[in-house]
């Protein structure tokens, strides 16, 4: 058994943003925001900071700091192991399996594991060469391990202080936070132009470098990205503010890691747990926002049925069904939905859902290292797919098309796919788009959606 939960309720109807701001500064805070209007991936909001431990892996290393209890110092332990297995090993030792009361059963986190696990961190799970660029310092991973949190639960308006410990610790944990006050910072400016990665005739060479693996049956889809980087200066969490308002993500998060801060306004759920229940939802085909509701209309319905959109997406849910069904009961593994249209802000996607039942004896870090990462951002079959990415863009994706998201104590997890994200390293602001690229794909309409795609990130960042 882990540790005893107390928690502590009060109404809420403010924003979160100003309710996150008084710790927004502070190493290892955290928020995953359902961002979107209410709905059923919009409903509760995650904050915490100041971690129980933290594991942070690079490459072959894992570094794991423990931030013991009334000592002076920590403790930190280095491990080549599995980062998956190192993240379930010391969440049940630090942690422990927690129960939620029964009043607070619809709770999605109690404590537990938050933070990122970057799509480079799938060169632990497959083999893959290593020949792109590896210029910045964000982790594979980097995830806390938290004994307390709020979640703020925007359909009853109410939030919730969860704390894992004795009555003190709820105390002395809300004094704590009683006492933060929100920084004076510098307001967030561009200083630069973005500069992409490739210019758009680089692009059309790699795409037709695509086109030909595709011709000759090396895969039947590969996702080809570009990366846009500015300098800056000012306040990383104003520049999230604007962006999330814009952007109304429902898989939105801010973390302030140690070295690097991570703005993501992702709209794809990757993996959700909630008791043995798996959950995939793929996005694979995109439109652009019509300037009127009849446009807005024909173009969405328009996606509803393009061939090429559908056969795109039902690529990757073979793909998925395939990675979920090595870790699910035998003969669970359904598609309850298939091309639904969900629109945002800047584009509609064409999403399915896959669903499934974890196998009893694993769990959520188990599926997650059994799917990582994930189809939608890689092309199919997965691992050649990514052996061609791997070849073709000139650097690594870092925290973009990997994961943010929480295993919590009491079983359930939610991650998402971290496109629409940016991360912030000293002065340098990095930002990535891209899309699947199939036989009968277009250079011209494939180069165009990654400007769609980012169509409330780049133009939002150059008006502050």
């Amino acid at each position: 058994m882990g540790l005893p939960l107390h928690i502590y309720s009060q109404a809420f109807d403010g924003a979160v943003h100003d309710f996150f701001s008084p710790i927004a500064h502070l190493t290892w805070a955290m928020l995953l925001e359902s961002g979107a209007p209410l709905g059923t991936d919009s409903r509760f909001h995650i904050i915490s900071a100041e971690p129980r431990a933290t594991l942070v892996t690079q490459g072959a290393d894992t570094v794991i700091e423990h931030f013991e209890q009334n000592q002076n110092h920590n403790q930190r332990y280095r491990s080549t192991e599995s980062p998956f297995a190192l993240l379930k090993h010391w969440q049940d030792k630090l942690i422990g399996e927690v129960s939620l009361p029964e009043s607070h059963q619809h709770l999605p986190f109690c404590g537990g594991a938050l933070g990122l696990f970057s799509y480079d961190l799938g060169r632990r799970v497959e083999r893959i060469p290593s020949l792109a660029i590896n210029e910045l310092t964000t982790p594979d991973m980097a995830v806390a391990l938290v004994d307390w949190a709020w979640v703020i639960d925007t359909e009853l308006q109410q939030a919730h202080l969860l704390v894992l410990g004795d009555e003190a610790a709820l105390s002395a944990r809300l004094a704590w936070w009683q006492a933060q006050q929100a920084k004076t910072a510098e307001p967030f400016k561009l200083l630069s132009d973005w500069q992409a990665s490739k210019t758009q005739s680089e692009y059309e060479t790699s795409f037709n470098t695509v086109q030909d693996y595709l011709s000759a049956g090396d895969c039947y889809q590969i996702n080809l990205t570009l990366r846009f980087n500015t300098v800056f200066s000012g306040d990383t969490w104003a520049a999230y503010r604007q962006l999330s308002a814009q952007n109304q993500a429902p898989f939105s998060a801010f973390l302030q890691l140690p070295s690097s801060t991570i703005l993501s306004l992702s709209p794809e759920r990757f993996i959700a747990l909630d008791g043995r229940r798996v959950e995939t939802k793929p996005i694979k085909g995109t439109r652009p926002r019509g300037m009127d509701a009849a446009q807005d209309k024909q173009l969405a319905d328009e996606l509803s049925v393009a061939p090429k959109d559908r056969a795109e997406n039902l690529m990757i849910v073979d793909l998925l069904r395939n990675d979920i069904g090595r870790v699910c009961v035998p003969g669970s593994v359904k598609v309850p939905s298939l091309f639904a249209i969900e629109s945002f802000p800047a584009v509609h996607h064409l999403v399915s859902t896959i669903t499934g039942e974890l196998n009893p004896a694993l769990t959520g870090a188990d599926l997650l290292a059994a799917t990582f990462p994930g189809g939608s951002i890689t092309g199919a079959p997965k691992v050649r797919a990514m052996e061609i990415i791997e070849e073709l863009e000139k650097y690594r994706r870092h925290a973009y098309c990997g994961s943010i998201g929480y295993i919590s104590a009491h079983g359930r997890m939610d991650t998402s796919i971290t496109i629409r994200t940016l991360v912030a390293e000293l002065d340098q602001l990095y930002c990535w788009a891209g899309g699947g690229i199939v036989a009968d794909s277009q250079a011209d309409d494939e180069y165009q959606e990654l400007f769609d795609k980012l169509g409330k990130i780049l133009p939002v960042l150059a008006e502050l």
